[in-house]
């Protein structure tokens, strides 16, 4: 008899504890509230946060391939390998070794009266070393090239213009001619001699050109001109 109330005391609770923890599942769902079971759902798979590099940013780079107004024009394609990693808030964007493409603009060079040879660069696209390729804009603000090329303010990369080297080679002709004439006619050969040696040298000068190279592994700096988005799960640590 013992035995049977305790049985029945014990079926008694476990229907009172089921009934408890139905009213509590119903409760919730009125409420809007998740059910017990709910609370320690099943882990599901994280998703790749954005990889972004602000308007500013470095990227260095060394150049594959040579680039000179002598040979080289506008539209031809150039590359080169960072050579520095691109950080952002302790987070390695684009690795060593992450390959940057671009097109040249404008290679031109130019006559010496009329200004500097001028070699224009347009990077626009990163490929990361798992082939993965990001669109890139920027302009190039330094380059271990100086002071045979330097930078201007427009990210335009200018070798040298006429200098004193310049001023010397006509010297050195007006003086030539003024030797000569001066031994076939005296004082006034050398004037005249002098007057026909600058103006051949001066012809000369006028129609010369310089030109401007950056031979391969020319190191140059680019500085994004507008923010990069490298898309979900990019980080390249």
């Amino acid at each position: 008899m013992k035995n049977l109330l305790i049985l029945v005391l014990c079926a008694g609770m476990a229907s009172s504890v089921a009934a408890q923890t139905s009213s509590t599942v119903q409760l919730a769902e009125m409420r809007g509230s998740p059910a017990p079971e709910a609370l320690n759902p099943e882990p599901t798979p994280s998703v790749g946060l954005t990889a972004s590099l602000p308007a500013g940013t470095a990227v260095k780079m060394r150049l594959e391939t040579t680039i000179s107004t002598r040979t080289s024009k506008a539209g031809d394609r150039f590359s080169g390998l960072v050579t520095e990693a691109v950080k952002f808030q302790g987070r390695t964007i684009v690795p060593v070794g992450a390959a940057l493409e671009g097109r040249i603009a404008r290679a031109s060079e130019r006559r010496r009266i009329w200004g500097k040879p001028t070699i224009d660069l347009r990077p626009d696209t990163i490929v990361m070393p798992n082939g993965n390729r990001f669109s890139f804009t920027a302009v190039v603000v330094d380059t271990n090239a100086r002071p045979e090329v330097d930078v201007n303010d427009e990210g335009q990369l200018k070798g040298r213009g006429h200098d004193g080297g310049d001023w010397k080679e006509t010297g050195l002709a007006a003086g030539g001619g003024a030797l000569g004439g001066s031994l076939i006619a005296g004082p006034e050969g050398a004037l005249i001699g002098a007057g026909v040696g600058a103006t051949a040298s001066a012809v000369h000068w006028l129609i010369k050109t310089r030109s401007a190279t950056l031979p391969a592994g020319t190191e140059i700096e680019f500085e994004l001109s507008r923010p990069m988005s490298l898309g979900a799960g990019s980080d390249a640590q």
